[in-house]
């Protein structure tokens, strides 16, 4: 099943994308789009919904987003061109909520923010409270799975005193969306092909499969030192392709367009804005 939020900001209600690949409106069967409603949502008959017929904005997919939990250097590809060494466990970080982006709303710059960078990558939805839970039932307590952009600040990310969290925290720098997929529909989270382009050429090209923790042990292992709890969203990890990583490094400007698409989860499309 492929949920959605989809309206002015502030303003979404809750839908869902049918097997003919049209929006249905959820809002007569549902007043919001969180993990705790998704269970019972298996039931409906999309035949029996209201079909969108106008163009709309598609918000986050899931509302009511407690936290933000982040990987970093996941894929080894990726490493490598950062020049730095895999990591012998996974790195994490957070993004605040204030973060959120719809996956087709602009990304706007921060003030002094030169060196603004792109990742693709694979989000995860919690959807059962998991607090140490195994790596063989961690995919149990995964809702779906949806695409994010970790915009990134490279300079305010590892110069200075190189703090991640503030080179990863401006406001819309994490689109997500367009989608929440639900997990009965993802076979493998392993086996997923994410592509990004700035300005119609492909700058990302990987699969999941290339990632040093894969999902399962990624959620059982944050899950050792904190709850995850039903509407968290973890943010996996980006193969090689950034911006910094290229030879001159090339970094977002105003005016640049954005396309992310992973197997199965639809594709983003945003514009690069200045800082107001």
């Amino acid at each position: 099943m492929k949920l959605v939020r989809f309206g002015d900001p502030g303003r979404e209600r809750p839908g869902l994308i049918d097997r003919e690949s049209r929006l249905r409106d959820l809002s007569g069967r549902l007043d919001s789009l969180d993990a705790a409603a998704l269970a019972g949502l298996h039931d409906i008959d999309s035949s029996s919904l209201p079909v969108v017929d106008e163009n709309v904005r598609f918000g986050v997919p899931v509302s009511g987003i407690g936290k933000i939990v982040c990987i970093g250097l996941n894929y080894a590809d990726h490493a490598a061109e950062a020049g730095l060494e895999r990591p012998v466990e996974p790195i994490v970080f957070f993004k605040p909520t204030t973060s959120l982006n719809g996956p087709d709303d602009p990304i706007r710059m921060l003030r002094n923010s030169h060196h603004c960078d792109w990742e693709v990558e694979l989000a995860v939805v919690i959807g059962r409270h998991c607090h140490e839970v195994s790596e063989a039932a961690a995919l149990d307590h995964i809702a779906g799975y949806c695409i994010a952009n970790d915009v990134s600040e490279r300079k305010f990310q590892a110069k200075g005193s190189g703090q991640w969290v503030l080179g990863k925290s401006g406001d819309t720098w994490c689109p997500l969306g367009p989608w929440l997929v639900t997990a009965d529909e993802i076979a493998d989270p392993q086996d997923l092909r994410l592509t990004l382009d700035v300005n119609g050429k492909r700058m990302q090209d990987g699969t999941t499969a290339d990632m040093l923790f894969p999902v399962a042990h990624l959620v059982h292992f944050v899950s050792r030192f904190m709850s995850l709890e039903p509407g968290d969203v973890m943010l996996t990890g980006t193969p090689a392709g950034v911006g910094q990583g290229r030879r001159p490094p090339v970094y977002l400007q105003p005016g640049d367009h954005l396309r992310l698409a992973i197997d199965g989860l639809g594709e983003q499309r945003s514009e690069v804005v200045a800082a107001l």
